[in-house]
């Protein structure tokens, strides 16, 4: 057994970097000096005799065995976490930082309502928050940069474990004077494709705004130009086309103030999954249980 290891900040810096690809941010990012971070992979280096970061005034590279070393470290980081995971887990229930990933889509409609009656339940939990797409949020599950995420299904999420939190319906949004305008519900064939206004790619709600609509047509031709349901909610109140919203959101008030009008869809596949995801085999699989049924109460 060698007399030198690696130390845990050493990794946690050559991880940083490899993520951010730049010194600044990668510091920025590890809230130390630039010359902390890089005294700290040199280190490293000298430690390992090799080389793994071949370094120029524009751009860093990994070597190969640069590349195969920062997938041990995010693995030796992750099993970090989660020993201090286990310690944490054995005292108080859902106590303690707990860092949770939540999707843009429901992250402004859920979390203003759950974070009050959080902090007044369980004084001891410091839910730490981030905001990311679905991919986002699970390549940050997957490298241990958070403890579980908040997102819609389906999606493909890969080898992890799942906690149903409840079904949200998806709407059809449009001005209030629509002369298409039904009674109650909209069946798929009614949607204009020609108006349909739905997010930019790398959010899932698109493709769940699609498959609501059953028609594969519409994969091509609809306008996917919108970064937040916010902003696709203001291009239908200017008559600029309609829209796809989840019902958490209508009920949250993103129609408030907007003379845009919403109708369920008419079809069995015209709803999203909320779950609560975490990695399988973590040790605080409890804490994320009880925090799914704090979220199921919403």
């Amino acid at each position: 057994m060698s007399t030198y290891l690696p130390t845990i900040k050493q990794l946690q810096y050559l991880v940083a970097l490899h993520e951010h690809g730049h010194f600044g941010r990668a510091a920025d990012a590890s809230f130390v000096s630039q010359s902390t971070l890089s005294a700290g992979i040199r280190e490293l280096e000298s430690l390992l005799g090799v080389t793994l970061v071949e370094r120029s005034r524009r751009v860093v590279r990994f070597t190969s065995l640069g590349e195969q070393v920062v997938t041990k470290a995010n693995k030796l980081l992750r099993e970090a976490e989660e020993l201090s995971d286990l310690v944490q887990a054995a005292g108080k229930p859902l106590s303690g930082q707990l860092r949770m990933s939540v999707i843009p889509t429901i992250a402004p409609f859920m979390i203003p309502r759950l974070l009050p009656r959080l902090r007044k339940e369980r004084p001891d939990l410091q839910l730490m928050l981030h905001e990311e797409t679905s991919h986002d949020a699970l390549d940050s599950l997957q490298h241990g940069r958070v403890d579980c995420v908040l997102l819609a299904l389906p999606f493909d999420t890969g080898e992890i474990a799942l906690e149903h939190i409840s079904d949200d319906r998806l709407f059809v949004a449009f001005p209030k004077d629509d002369p298409r305008d039904p009674p109650a519900t909209i069946p798929p064939d009614m949607i204009d494709q020609g108006r349909l206004l739905l997010l930019e790619d790398g959010h899932c709600m698109r493709d769940h705004a699609l498959a609501a609509c059953n028609r594969s047509e519409l994969r091509a031709s609809a306008s996917m130009i919108g970064t937040s349901l916010h902003t696709l909610v203001q291009m239908v109140d200017h008559d600029l086309g309609l829209t796809m919203l989840p019902e958490m959101a209508i009920d949250a008030g993103i129609l408030n103030g907007t003379d845009v009008v919403a109708r369920p869809v008419e079809s069995e596949t015209a709803k999203r999954e909320i779950a609560l995801a975490w990695r399988k085999n973590s040790p605080r699989e409890a804490d994320f249980k009880l925090l799914a049924e704090e979220l199921r109460a919403e």
